[in-house]
């Protein structure tokens, strides 16, 4: 394990295990740098078939840890957040997720590039990057509404309330629902699965798929995270992160 991210390769199944239990796997800078590298590794090692995303103790992740956030923000597109969003979107290798718990910002949106996602029927999601100052990240803006239409996409996206595993089934964000705590051992068999299938056929139909939209991912990835950079400077924003550090209510009523 390095930098609370878990490696386990066995039977052509790579899998990363965000591994911070005590904070929900809340995601530092380190954690997505490592993440980033392992996701390349993985896609270019010809062992590696299926890439499998999880979280340790009962949760997938709470999302940025918030006071690493704010104490290393990214400046650039080389930060190692946008590093690992961008691979996610590059990914050549089925990506599949298993999730129990909590899945907030980033732990959602990251779905939205994953093949299959199995959760746990009492999983929890949400999009709260507005009620954060900030805007949609890793494709979301796009893809959100592309799965749940524009109605819902906006719901989730502008009110950021959390939403349950059904809603996440529904919408399509979520392939099937299982017991708690019985995802992951599911999404592991169904990755030894796609590992007895002819691997480029695979990795064309994953391509295929994804054909007619990859640019233009690739061009709202890179808007979002340009308007994302711009807002965490935000007087909303650095309200928001003031108002969570203090247990507080925030106040946006003076930026209207």
């Amino acid at each position: 394990m390095s930098g609370n991210v878990r490696i386990v390769h066995a039977d052509g199944v790579f899998r990363i295990e965000m591994a911070r239990p005590e904070k929900k796997n809340a995601l530092t800078a380190e954690m997505y740098g490592n993440m980033a590298d392992e996701l390349a590794r993985a896609d270019a090692d010809p062992s590696v078939l299926v890439i499998l995303i999880s979280g340790a103790g009962g949760n997938f992740t709470a999302g940025n840890d918030l006071a690493d956030f704010v104490g290393n923000p990214p400046q650039d597109k080389d930060a190692p957040v946008f590093r690992f969003i961008e691979g996610l979107a590059r990914l050549q290798k089925p990506f599949v997720a298993a999730v129990e718990g909590v899945a907030v910002g980033i732990g959602t949106t990251m779905l939205l590039h994953c093949d299959l996602v199995y959760a746990g029927s009492s999983a929890r999601f949400a999009v709260p990057f507005a009620n954060l100052g900030l805007t949609p990240e890793a494709g979301s803006s796009l893809l959100l509404p592309l799965r749940a239409g524009h109605a819902r996409a906006a719901e989730m996206l502008m009110l950021g309330e959390v939403f349950s595993a059904r809603t996440a089934l529904e919408v399509g964000i979520v392939n099937s629902l299982l017991p708690d705590g019985q995802a992951l051992d599911h999404a592991l068999e169904r990755c030894l699965k796609l590992t007895t299938q002819p691997a480029a056929s695979l990795r064309l139909t994953k391509q295929l798929m994804k054909r007619a939209q990859q640019a233009l991912i690739s061009e709202t990835m890179g808007f979002e995270g340009e308007v994302f950079r711009q807002r965490l400077a935000s007087p909303e924003a650095k309200e928001a992160f003031a108002a969570f550090f203090e247990k507080r209510k925030p106040d946006f009523s003076k930026f209207n």
